[in-house]
């Protein structure tokens, strides 16, 4: 009969590369691509992709009711990525909350109307916090009680969202099956197209080739975007096998990989040193008065937003999410899932700093544009 897939934020960095390792699936009939717009690019990429399978682009919002019953109709497996991610506190809290938890449980009812049994949510590790810079966590795992504990709505939006679909786990469906689901928890997402290593890189470009500090006090374990993607593949398969199923219905997994444990600023050096980038050298404020300016920054934001809508650079949680000992073992992916990262290190370095090399050329390209 076949079986089909509909990928919701699949114009994302995460979700475009789900849907280029599904065309590869055996017996997939289908894939629908959701998103609230896509590059034109991206649009003529898919169509590309349709020589192997018929892939079916849906524009919409994820807060559209009828169009979620519509996307859903005669779809087997639904795996959602799509949200909005706000590390920093630009967007307003509504539309996060919205988006984020409001969107997951409309398109969970979806799932019901439609009789799609099998649900996989695209957690966050910010889910599990950290809470506290002075906390250290390394190589965490699932059995460890942890949660965030910030009020900030990025990571509470995702850990509301996270629950749901675990809670929804069982539930009855319309024809009288039951659907399943379970969530992956990446850690720090980099590769080709990541927005953060984009910003870090061209803000460098246009500062003389120094990287800003985003976190040197920081031990994290990042994870190669396009394993991130092959681990929703193998609990997509997971889901729908009757043997692997029941160890991995209403679990969560942290997804990482073997890219060595290393500081956020490590990171971003590493992977635009062949271009000249470099680290700021200079002395900066020790971590404890970071945290408190950071304080002082949020008190004067709330004082001021009667009148004026003040965006503080940076805050008490940026200051612990960029500073903080917080690593994950991917060993119960392992086991339930059968996951074995798809690329290695170098891999991944090799394909990322090539982009970068993008990035640098076509700053270059707008430089020689500018002085013509």
């Amino acid at each position: 009969m076949g079986w089909s897939c509909l990928v919701t934020g699949a114009g994302g960095l995460l979700g475009q590369r789900i849907v280029r390792l599904l065309v590869e699936e055996k017996e997939l009939k289908e894939i629908r691509a959701l998103d609230k717009a896509f590059r034109p690019e991206l649009r003529e990429e898919f169509s590309k992709l349709q020589n192997k399978t018929k892939l079916t682009v849906l524009e919409g919002d994820i807060l559209d009711e009828p169009f979620l019953k519509r996307a859903c109709q005669d779809v087997s497996v639904v795996i959602h990525t799509a949200c909005i991610i706000d590390v920093f506190g630009v967007t307003h809290r509504e539309s996060i909350m919205n988006v984020n938890v409001k969107g997951t449980q409309l398109l969970l009812e979806a799932c019901v109307q439609a009789s799609v049994p099998v649900f996989i949510y695209t957690s966050s590790i910010e889910v599990a916090g950290p809470n506290s810079y002075k906390q250290i966590i390394q190589n965490g795992h699932e059995e460890e009680p942890l949660e965030n504990t910030w009020p900030t709505p990025y990571p509470y939006s995702k850990k509301l969202a996270e629950k749901a679909v675990l809670a929804a786990n069982g539930w009855n469906l319309k024809n009288g099956d039951t659907l399943y689901t379970c969530a992956l928890r990446p850690t720090y997402i980099y590769g080709e197209g990541g927005p953060f290593l984009s910003a870090s890189i061209n803000e460098a470009l246009n500062n003389n080739g120094i990287l800003s500090s985003v976190g040197k006090f920081s031990t994290v374990n990042p994870v190669y975007v396009g394993n991130v993607a092959w681990a929703h593949i193998l609990a997509l398969r997971a889901l729908r096998d009757p043997k692997k199923a029941p160890s991995v219905r209403g679990q969560f997994y942290y997804i990482s990989d073997d890219t060595p444990h290393q500081s956020y600023d490590n990171l971003n050096y590493i992977l635009s040193k062949e271009f000249g980038l470099r680290l700021d050298s200079r002395w900066s404020l020790p971590l404890t008065l970071l945290y408190w300016i950071g304080f002082l920054l949020e008190v004067v934001s709330f004082l001021l937003s009667p009148i004026y809508s003040y965006q503080p650079p940076f805050n008490r949680h940026t200051v612990t999410l960029s500073n903080s000992v917080f690593t994950f073992s991917y060993k119960k992916a392992q086991r339930d899932l059968a996951y074995k990262p798809l690329y290695s290190w170098e891999e991944a370095k090799q394909k990322t700093v090539e982009w970068v090399g993008s990035l640098v050329d076509r700053h270059k390209e707008t430089l020689k544009s500018k002085t013509q």
